[in-house]
């Protein structure tokens, strides 16, 4: 038995043969997820970058006369150089990080789509969750290393570079996954709308047994009797009618907006205000200096990468999707307001050591970091891939990666402003993310049901309960065949149109 057949129990790992978990998948895996290495740093970076004093002097003295240039007489300049260094602060770190998201809307933000979908059509179908959830383990791993890059940075540079270093160390993750994919395989489902012959033996290398072999036959059978069937449920279908079909059948409709409001909640959980402006936030619970702050910051990140590795590779088919965005819902909102509570009724003072509230303050901030590892962060990826039906995966993945960089830049623009004007130190902007963390949890107890141990085939038949109590009650068995149902309805709704026109 093999390292991750120990690591990983269930059905499959025991009867698979053990020579599919091995390391050359793996390895895949982690190349294809460089694009989330990259987003992590991306997010990090900058968060410590804004904060650097290096930073502030050479950007913040050419940015406030020209907001004011622009805004006021020539005469206001004066004014708005010596007294307004708080409004100027503020609005350029929204600049800066908005920037910087519409920078990566077409590099990271294709990889985010396409990363998660190769690396599971690689994957063994025991691991394929372990290996899928890699892609939020890279994200945390490169904000780790993104926050110890910050704080080595203002330690050890000077001058311009103190901030240049880390804004050019972005490149690496990036070189890694362009290198990386030059000696990678298409996935053998990609092949296999092309060269079939090509594919079985990319499959078989890929699960290191002989083209031959009984499994690999027969998973490459199971990839072209799938694929024939979507191309038959495909003919003549143009992007558009795809589309319309996803918010038109009753089944496909469900499932299409929990994919985008997943991902909308994930980010209103303000962890990437956490991310982005990590280092204000500590300071705001009276961690003070650039190097104090920083050091915390990457303390945050060792805590959500080890909080998130302990979930994919332990709990993540365990536990269950509902049973973890509630519970991780429930303790993100009272770490939050816990925070705004300190903040608004014991704020800390300046050149005085932190209290005791305050270190719990602290603390309340590593939970909520942990708890997103839990629930918010990889849960809504596994859901979002899971639960569209196989004619319309691509389209349905791709709404859910929009509505997560959507509200990623929602996010930052907002949270900057936040902190300038609700309240002393911002501590309205816990109160306001902590309430969204509360409605998530409503929203997870209506609308998300258990995919836990129901199989993709089920889906359909799943999301196909009327009732909210039969989807919640919803268990595997006999039903009708997922693909038969929907396609029943896409047929009904095709028929009816045609009878209208006649």
């Amino acid at each position: 038995m093999g390292l991750l057949q120990k690591i990983v129990r269930n059905e499959a790992t025991r009867s698979d043969p053990p020579e599919i978990y091995n390391a050359r998948v793996v390895l895949i895996s982690f190349v294809a997820c460089g694009g989330a290495l990259l987003f992590g740093m991306d997010m990090g970076i900058i968060g410590g970058v804004l904060t650097m004093d290096s930073f502030k002097r050479q950007v913040l003295a050419f940015g406030a006369p020209l907001q004011d240039s622009l805004l006021t007489r020539t005469s206001a300049r004066q004014y708005g150089l010596m007294d307004q260094p708080k409004t100027a602060l503020a609005n350029l770190e929204s600049n800066i990080v908005s920037v910087i998201q519409a920078g990566a809307f077409a590099a990271i933000g294709i990889a985010s789509s396409v990363n998660p979908l190769y690396v599971s059509e690689n994957a063994p179908r025991g691991i394929r969750g372990l290996l899928t959830g890699l892609y939020q383990l890279s994200i945390v791993t490169g904000l780790t290393l993104a926050f110890w890059i910050n704080y080595g940075s203002l330690l050890h540079i000077e001058g311009h570079s103190q901030y240049i270093v880390p804004l050019s160390l972005k490149a690496f993750p990036a070189a890694i996954l362009f290198v990386g994919m030059l000696v990678a395989n298409e996935s053998p489902r990609f092949l296999a709308q092309r060269n079939p012959d090509k594919a079985l033996d990319v499959l078989a290398r890929l699960r290191n047994l002989p083209a031959d072999h009984q499994y690999a036959v027969q998973e490459m059978e199971g990839i072209s009797r799938q694929l024939e069937e979507e191309r038959a449920l495909s003919v003549n279908a143009s992007g558009f009618t795809l589309l319309k079909e996803a918010f038109t059948v009753k089944s496909y409709r469900r499932r299409s907006m929990l994919c985008i409001t997943l991902m909308m909640w994930s980010n209103l959980t303000g962890t990437n205000a956490m991310t982005y402006y990590s280092p204000r936030i500590f300071a705001s619970v009276g961690l003070s200096g650039s190097s104090t702050g920083l050091f915390a910051t990457g303390v945050y990140g060792i805590v959500k990468m080890v909080s998130c590795a302990i979930f994919i590779v332990f709990v993540t088919d365990t536990l269950g999707r509902r049973k973890s965005l509630l519970w991780t819902g429930i303790v993100q909102d009272l770490a939050l307001l816990y925070v705004g509570f300190y903040i608004r009724f014991d704020p800390p003072v300046v050149g005085e050591s932190v209290s005791a509230p305050g270190y719990v303050a602290l603390v309340a901030i590593y939970i909520f970091a942990a708890v997103y590892q839990f629930g918010w962060g990889p849960v809504v990826w596994t859901y979002s891939s899971e639960i569209p039906p196989a004619r319309l995966r691509a389209l349905m993945m791709g709404m859910a990666t929009a509505s997560q960089w959507l509200f990623n830049f929602v996010v930052a623009k907002a949270t900057p402003s936040m902190f300038a004007t609700l309240g002393t130190n911002g501590f309205g902007t816990y109160f306001v993310y902590g309430s969204f963390c509360l409605v998530m949890v409503v929203f997870a107890w209506f609308f998300v049901p258990e995919t836990s141990g129901i199989a993709l085939e089920e889906m359909d038949a799943l999301f196909e309960q009327d009732s909210l109590k039969d989807r919640l009650v919803f268990r595997k068995g006999p039903r009708l065949s997922s693909r038969e149902s929907a396609d029943d309805e896409v047929i009904d709704k095709k028929d009816a149109e045609h009878v209208e026109v006649a």
